[in-house]
């Protein structure tokens, strides 16, 4: 959830016409991550435990991708750019272990 917080934050300085563009994709990607560890650790079969990280994984890629996107643009600075990205660094290894254990169990 830190994520989607600091993604909103950062997001916010954004250009206005990029309201409906990258903002809002950024934003609801990060959000995605978050929600699909909820979703994923409510399900009862680890497959769909492990189905659910793996969308939650996919979404934090999508959000690095948008991030670079974001920095080569001059949308955020490079100083911004490597705080999320260790941020995504950090919760995709995070996330990759506990599908990982879904799996193995």
């Amino acid at each position: 959830m830190d994520l989607a917080i600091k993604t909103y934050k950062t997001t916010d300085l954004f250009p206005s016409q990029e309201k409906y563009g990258l903002c809002s994709q950024m934003r609801r990607c990060s959000v995605s991550v978050s929600s699909n560890i909820a979703e994923g650790t409510s399900r009862l079969t680890n497959k769909d435990k492990a189905h659910f990280m793996t969308i939650a994984y996919s979404s934090a890629i999508e959000l690095l991708n948008q991030a670079i996107i974001s920095k080569e643009l001059k949308f955020i600075s490079e100083a911004s750019y490597l705080e999320i990205r260790k941020d995504i660094e950090s919760i995709t290894n995070k996330i990759n272990a506990l599908r990982k254990s879904f799996l193995t169990s």
